[in-house]
């Protein structure tokens, strides 16, 4: 039986808790945890600061069996990882004349001057594991607490991932029977998150293990199916059973899996049916037309591609445009695309593109229609071409909503 290990991630850095830069370093690590079978059940986030970074190292300790850091290990004043860690689990440093010959050696390479700051990163928590770092200048070290383990690792995303392949994650495979955790995404289109939540229910969404998740995203809603198990194998079998059960409630909705795109799925789709597309996307850009296009097999599929910059400009498109409202304006554009650009549908994007989220109440910024075989359906949102939902939000529910039409054919 596998142990029951669960993780916490502490990135440590000022600049993360400014939005100066995204912390893809948690990510990672809490994915090649995910991996060997090891639960993060918190992140946390904190700033330079040796008493913050302390107290969050002890509340970790409590909650969590292993402790990773991620940060902090450099030569700086602000670098206050090692003495946070010593702190939290009431140790000293103590000085490797080794580790500080390692960083003269490593600068010698470079033909730089070291800093006497370096000398701060040959200092580790007393009885510490230490991790040698050969791809970079700060050392890194694993701490044994009591049951509790501590794992400290360097803020260069490089270093960061090579020392958790080659040294953390062999020392926790070593010091814990673990087994694997597994994931299939299962990706729906043309239902709304709190629709599929209702259509899985209660029973398969509250269960431990496979445990089962949603992600909404724009236009799209993932099913996350993620089994623990000890091999590959049978955590394979746990998914399939889930998975069947799920397809069984919402199948109709369900357009791929894992790293499937809508895009590339809807080109396939109408390959196979023979069907075509013509787009016209005004005030947006080409949110369509673009990931279309850059799908294989496109080719055959997209036969025209209009845009403009502005609902105004469709007068070159229809007459009576004016009189009409955005979500009607869109239908009778798809209509228009389809019929003129020589395809069997249609796929309109019309937005103001002046607009932004203050407009949400209101007359409506965006809208999206489909024309297939004399049908049209079509979606209206209050935000315009100033917002970031935009793009992404018009795109991918156009090309989801085609799809869904043509599986109804």
């Amino acid at each position: 039986m596998t142990d029951n290990i669960t993780a916490e991630i502490v990135a440590i850095g000022t600049e993360i808790l400014l939005g100066e830069i995204t912390d893809t370093n948690s990510v990672y690590i809490a994915r090649a945890l995910r991996d060997i079978g090891v639960n993060v059940y918190f992140m946390t986030s904190v700033g330079d600061n040796e008493g913050r970074i302390t107290d969050s190292i002890r509340l970790a300790l409590t909650r969590a069996d292993v402790v990773i850091t991620c940060g902090g290990l450099g030569p700086t004043v602000d670098d206050m990882t090692r003495q946070s860690v010593a702190a939290a689990v009431n140790r000293g440093l103590t000085f490797h004349q080794h580790l500080l010959d390692q960083i003269v050696a490593r600068f010698a390479t470079f033909r730089a001057r070291m800093s006497d700051n370096n000398r701060r990163q040959a200092y580790l928590p007393d009885d510490s594991i230490i991790v040698e770092n050969p791809v970079g200048t700060a050392p890194s070290f694993i701490v044994e607490h009591g049951d509790k383990v501590i794992m400290c690792l360097p803020g260069v995303p490089r270093e960061m991932k090579y020392l958790l392949t080659e040294s953390m994650i062999p020392f926790l495979r070593k010091h814990y029977h673990l087994g694997i955790i597994k994931a299939k995404v299962l990706k729906t289109a043309g239902i709304g998150e709190s629709l599929l939540d209702d259509a899985i229910g209660e029973e398969i969404l509250n269960m431990r293990n496979p445990s089962v998740g949603l992600a909404a995203h724009a236009g799209q809603v993932d099913v996350r199916v993620t089994a623990k198990a000890e091999s590959e194998t049978e955590a394979d079998t746990m998914i399939s059973v889930v998975e069947s059960q799920i397809r069984e409630r919402v199948g109709e909705y369900v357009f791929g899996e894992d790293n499937d795109k809508i895009e590339t799925v809807l080109i396939g789709l109408m390959n196979e049916l023979g069907l075509t597309v013509a787009v016209i996307e005004t005030g947006v850009g080409d949110p369509v037309s673009r990931r279309l296009k850059s799908a294989v097999g496109s080719d055959t599929v997209v036969t025209s591609v209009k845009t403009f910059s502005h609902p105004d400009d469709l007068r070159e498109v229809l007459d009576g445009w004016a009189d009409l409202p955005i979500r009607s304006l869109a239908e009778s554009v798809a209509r228009h695309a389809s019929e003129n650009g020589q395809a069997s549908t249609g796929i309109a994007v019309v937005c103001r593109p002046e607009m932004d989220e203050i407009h949400a109440d209101s007359e409506g910024g965006t809208a999206i229609a489909v024309f297939v075989k004399g049908n049209v359906r079509s979606r209206i949102w209050g935000f315009g071409g100033q917002s970031e939902s935009a793009q992404s939000w018009s795109g991918t529910w156009a090309m989801s909503m085609l799809w869904q039409m043509l599986r109804e054919i």
